[in-house]
């Protein structure tokens, strides 16, 4: 298992540097399309849907993510929208999670399963193509955010966990893989501030940079444990069987899909 999952990770990181560095803005933006339909089939499997029903929520969410990209790829008199997009993502994630979270409300099927999971993953669809047209490195930098708090989650989890963060949830994490994820993001963008030029970043954005970290892991975070909590209440273990070692596509985008219409928002922000 180990293995797979080891050979499993490391194809996925070569196609996407690949992807990411390689293809050009139209092509990507149909990777985004497809990658996105895949997610939206995870979902509404989780949600509860019948095959035939899923098949026409599948495309328009495809075709949903590739207009998205489009808009983000072009700009100019589409960024309010995108900030409309972004700013109903991030309440989603900082208000209406939580309260998910603690009260563990069930995925209802249909319309309302529907219209959240267009809220759950096309934010974060416009995000992937705004970042990249922005640069390469900075979606690589936003996506090495989540990256770092998973692995640094785990590892201190494994050797420091005692107190369970959501037993009823997700078993398996701690506070200490918490907080051992804050610090190691904070580490790792202290760090990049400092390689960075110094005319690269004005300095009074600095601080709110790092400090911004500490959000962005805490919904990271969050986004993990909703996904968890929607496979549990589905009785199932992952989303699907697609990534040999992981699970399915939502499995591996669960924390991604909650902190990417924070990167983009902060793009537009800082571009202001």
């Amino acid at each position: 298992m180990l293995g797979a999952r080891v050979a499993t990770a490391l194809v996925l990181l070569a196609g996407f540097l690949v992807a990411v560095f390689g293809l050009p803005a139209h092509a990507w933006r149909i990777v985004i399309g497809l990658l996105t339909a895949v997610a939206a089939w995870e979902w509404s499997a989780l949600a509860g849907a019948a095959s035939a029903g899923r098949t026409p929520y599948v495309i328009a969410t495809g075709v949903a993510a590739w207009f998205c990209g489009a808009a983000a790829q072009a700009g100019g008199p589409w960024v309010t929208l995108l900030i409309a997009i972004y700013t109903l993502a991030v309440a989603f994630w900082l208000i209406v999670v939580p309260w998910w979270l603690i009260r563990k409300w069930p995925l209802r099927g249909g319309a309302p399963a529907a219209l959240i999971g267009w809220l759950v993953l096309l934010p974060s669809a416009c995000a992937l193509v705004q970042l990249r047209a922005l640069g390469p490195w900075l979606l690589v930098a936003a996506m090495a955010i989540v990256w770092v708090a998973d692995t640094a989650a785990y590892f201190s989890g494994r050797a420091f966990g005692r107190r369970k963060l959501a037993p009823l949830i997700s078993p398996g994490k701690t506070w200490e893989g918490a907080w051992g994820a804050i610090a190691a993001v904070l580490v790792a963008g202290l760090a990049v501030l400092a390689a960075l030029p110094e005319s690269s970043i004005a300095p009074g954005l600095a601080p709110w940079f790092v400090l911004g970290l500490i959000p962005v892991t805490a919904v990271g975070i969050a986004g993990d444990l909703f996904e968890s909590l929607l496979k549990r209440q589905a009785g199932v273990k992952d989303s699907s069987h697609l990534l040999p070692g992981h699970g399915g596509l939502l499995d591996r985008i669960d924390s991604l899909v909650a902190t990417l219409p924070f990167a983009g928002l902060a793009a537009i922000w800082i571009a202001k």
